[in-house]
């Protein structure tokens, strides 16, 4: 049987979906500037503010749209990077706020995280590629803050969490922050070319480098969470596991996430280098051995404890959608069937509980029995990991996706 991957008739499939998706959030867009959190129907959640990462991934997806010559996605892309380049961004201090109250004062109290920096980042590269007017402008601003406030050159790693003024960083070091930097990299890269590439894809490779090196220190199971000197603080968050940003344990879908991008990397850096493609491999596995019907039950659990025990067994959408894209990125570097009878398994899985049909989007986080459950992640924020999904399967490895998409 021919690989889903290889028939062009999937690839039509995914298309439609990415359509769907992008339907769905058409009300995202907000007359002031950002990007709405969207609840079951696709509405705006007042309630929930304007959260900056909220609004440059819908920026990064409607981006995506418009370069698919997707009608509709160019006002909602032009909406979310106005409240990037507007009221989402501190003009005093610098930077961007983690998002706006919903009264619409900025949150001065959660300070400012690389994780918010990184979708900016992300966000800012892909306008350039889309051709956006405030592209241009926006990507200056958010490399010159990365760098200056976020990038680590001494650690060759990122720092996660300043205050509102950037006059003190956290203690705390974040691999998920990290992850995200790493991604934003990579598509800055992808759209600036010569040496400035260069320089990114630098960075890029010794982010990269500390995680092979955790694959092979932890099994496979990536460590979330650092104090200084990058010093591993493994019980971090035990008492409260299903912390949205910050869970106790391993958590497999980021170990597929990285995999992921380590294979971007292994390409963005000319393909031949092993020690990238052995440690993606490497968290793939784990990542299913651990996470995958751990409890007898289909889809992927949220996190494990150090030996493979799952702890939050409520399954989040991102993850499946991660899987995805590992596992076609990995076959298409390897050729091995294997991978690409996993990719076929888990949109089996994603069209079976997934899927809303009814409501549109995907549900965000289903119960351990594969029923809608709004624990850790109320409502369909965003369509970031999902539209994704339907668009990494068909494009290279490098470039990243917004300068695929560019240059078909």
């Amino acid at each position: 049987m021919t690989p889903w991957t290889d028939l062009r008739s999937h690839g039509a499939w995914l298309q439609t979906e990415f359509r769907r998706l992008l339907d769905f959030g058409l009300k995202a867009g907000l007359p002031d500037g950002g990007a709405g959190y969207l609840d079951d129907r696709g509405e705006v959640d007042p309630t929930q503010g304007v959260q900056t990462y909220i609004t440059a991934r819908m920026a990064h997806v409607y981006c995506l749209g418009a370069m698919s010559g997707i009608p509709g996605c160019v006002p909602v892309a032009d909406a979310a990077l106005a409240g990037l380049s507007g009221r989402l961004a501190d003009e005093e201090s610098g930077g961007w706020f983690h998002g706006l109250l919903p009264d619409g004062t900025p949150d001065v109290n959660a300070g400012k995280s690389c994780y918010d920096h990184a979708f900016v980042l992300l966000a800012a590269s892909t306008a350039v590629a889309a051709g956006r007017p405030s592209g241009t402008a926006l990507l200056e601003r958010a490399s010159d803050t990365f760098l200056r406030h976020f990038w680590d050159d001494d650690e060759g790693l990122v720092i996660d969490t300043w205050d509102c003024g950037f006059t003190h960083p956290d203690d705390y070091r974040g691999l998920n922050a990290t992850m995200h930097s790493v991604e934003a990299m990579l598509s800055v890269a992808s759209v600036v070319g010569g040496g400035a590439a260069d320089e990114w894809l630098d960075r890029v490779d010794r982010a990269a480098r500390f995680v092979c090196e955790l694959a092979d220190d932890y099994d496979g199971r990536l460590p979330e969470h650092f104090g200084p000197g990058w010093t591993p603080r493994l019980e971090l968050n035990k008492d409260h596991p299903d912390d949205q940003f910050k869970p106790y344990g391993a958590t497999p879908g980021h170990g597929l996430e990285w995999s992921r991008l380590l294979l971007h990397t292994q390409a963005a850096l000319g393909g031949g280098d092993e020690e990238l493609l052995s440690a993606a491999m490497r968290l793939f596995d784990r990542a299913v051995t651990d996470g995958w019907d751990a409890d007898g039950a289909p889809g992927f659990v949220y996190t494990t404890d150090w030996d493979g025990t799952p702890v939050v067994r409520d399954r989040m959408h991102w993850v499946v959608a991660e899987a995805i894209n590992a596992a076609a990125v990995l076959y298409r570097r390897t050729g091995e069937a294997l991978y690409a009878e996993w990719y076929a398994a888990w949109w089996d899985y994603a069209s079976q509980y997934l899927m809303d049909r009814t409501g549109g989007s995907w549900w965000h986080e289903l119960d351990s029995s594969n029923r809608p459950a709004a624990t850790v992640w109320p409502g369909k924020s965003d369509l970031y990991h999902a539209a994704q999904a339907t668009l990494v399967p068909v494009l290279p490895a490098w470039p990243m996706v917004a300068a695929a998409l560019r240059d078909l």
